[in-house]
């Protein structure tokens, strides 16, 4: 078998020329949609993992709390307060992990109609405030009974149904607005 050679090696100006190719089309700037729809993807992002290090570092807390039996936390007759400092946690952790989940949707779907993403996009997060928020403070701040017994969560706790309302209409926003976009 033999290996035939080029008997005259190609020039040092020919083997370095690269074959023509176009010129580069210049760079497009992103439209007006891209670039909010980046921006609510940030935010979302941003509210989601910030959320969860708040309401997980609050379990930690409330562990420790039960842990060192802190009497505002752990004597008898607490066991409301208590509970309404686990909700704050769960529902607070949550609502961050669907703040995540949102920016995902936005991320993957970019084309959903804006005015429903605004809306899906403030709902959110005024049920992220308003949830956690609520239980919150009707732990901390616990009505006395007439025997004087702290039996009935704070008024705060109003909030939680309104932050539930703003939460309905976050969703359902988004779940219609990904439904139009297959019938475009």
């Amino acid at each position: 078998m033999s290996v035939e050679t080029d008997p005259q090696p190609a020039s040092r100006s020919e083997s370095s020329a690269a074959p023509s190719t176009p010129p580069a089309a210049p760079p497009v700037a992103p439209s007006a949609d891209a670039s909010r729809v980046t921006a609510l993807v940030r935010r979302h992002l941003a509210i989601g993992w910030w959320g969860l290090l708040v309401f997980l570092t609050l379990g930690i807390v409330i562990e420790a709390l039960h842990g060192f039996k802190v009497r505002w936390y752990s004597d008898v007759g607490m066991e409301l307060r208590q509970a309404m400092m686990r909700l704050t946690h769960a529902h607070g952790g949550m609502l961050a992990i669907v703040h995540l989940l949102f920016a995902g949707t936005l991320t993957w779907m970019p084309h959903l109609p804006p005015r429903s993403m605004t809306v899906a996009s403030r709902c959110l997060t005024i049920a992220l405030l308003l949830i956690p928020g609520g239980f919150c403070l009707g732990g901390f701040f616990l009505l006395r009974t007439e025997s004087g017994v702290e039996a009935e969560p704070g008024v705060g706790v109003f909030l939680v149904p309104i932050g539930a309302v703003f939460l309905v209409v976050g969703i359902v926003s988004t779940a219609l607005a990904q439904r139009s976009i297959g019938r475009d």
